[in-house]
């Protein structure tokens, strides 16, 4: 340490001036120490009164069948249907394989499901499917409780009559249907979790049974608004995304037990 000396004064006076530097030395470092403690007690009380930030979660990506209805059979044989007559279009022309199977209700206005690699299905396989079409038609909004499906394969669907093409959402059928009469139009919500997130499942009332699951809810055409009732079964299994809910859920109004 350098150590400074002032020729013009004597020892005594040079130890002295040293002595008293020493000393603001101290007071400024008291000094620094209490403004340090004062600080952290003051950050301490602005956390203490802070609004708590949510954590930020990271969103999930979604499979690519999630933007349809859709829902897996008890074999596990993924089944889609479109939402709007534009999705009814463009599941029949990006997604409908040779080998699917093509599901819709006999009313005006349903959805198109198809079941991927459905002509290896058995016919009970396929009766899940048909219910599943069956609740997603106007059979729904119109409060019946059972109406009729038939299904095709591939080579019996087209867009294209001899007169031209048909409108968005329509399609032309040829040949031999199978058919499903007096399809009850049934639901069953219940809880799953797809990447670490709890979602709400809502699949055919057969495919539940099959699947013996007992921890859900029936649902069926009623009175209850659809927005009233996708709040209560979301609320029922802790789903925060109640618009995951109403996105898969038929239009019209609802029964739940």
């Amino acid at each position: 340490m350098d150590v400074r000396i002032d020729f013009t004064k004597s020892a005594q006076e040079n130890a002295e001036d040293y002595f008293l530097m020493s000393k603001k030395a101290k007071k400024k470092a008291e000094g620094a120490e209490k403004s340090a403690a004062e600080m952290r007690k003051a950050l301490e009380n602005i956390k203490a009164i802070a609004p708590k930030t949510k954590e930020m979660k990271k969103l999930r990506e979604k499979k690519w069948y999630e933007k349809f209805n859709w829902f897996f059979t008890s074999n596990s044989m993924l089944a889609i249907g479109g939402r709007s007559a534009q999705q009814n279009e463009l599941i029949n022309s990006r997604f409908f394989e040779q080998n699917d199977m093509f599901f819709h209700a006999d009313v005006f206005g349903a959805s198109v499901v198809i079941l991927k690699e459905g002509i290896k299905a058995d016919r009970d396989t396929w009766q899940e499917v048909a219910q599943f079409a069956a609740c997603h038609s106007n059979a729904w909004e119109n409060g019946e409780a059972a109406t009729n499906v038939y299904a095709l394969g591939r080579e019996q669907i087209s867009k294209s009559t001899g007169k031209g093409s048909l409108g968005t959402g329509s399609f032309l059928m040829k040949g031999d249907r199978e058919w499903f009469k007096g399809t009850t139009l049934e639901l069953y919500a219940s809880p799953t979790e797809i990447d670490g997130q709890k979602l709400v499942i809502i699949e055919p009332m057969l495919t539940a049974m099959k699947r013996g699951i007992t921890n859900g809810i029936v649902i069926k055409p009623g009175n209850v608004k659809k927005s009233d009732a996708a709040k209560k079964i979301a609320k029922k299994f802790g789903c925060t995304d109640i618009d995951y809910v109403m996105q898969h859920l038929p239009a019209g109004s609802f029964s739940i037990k």
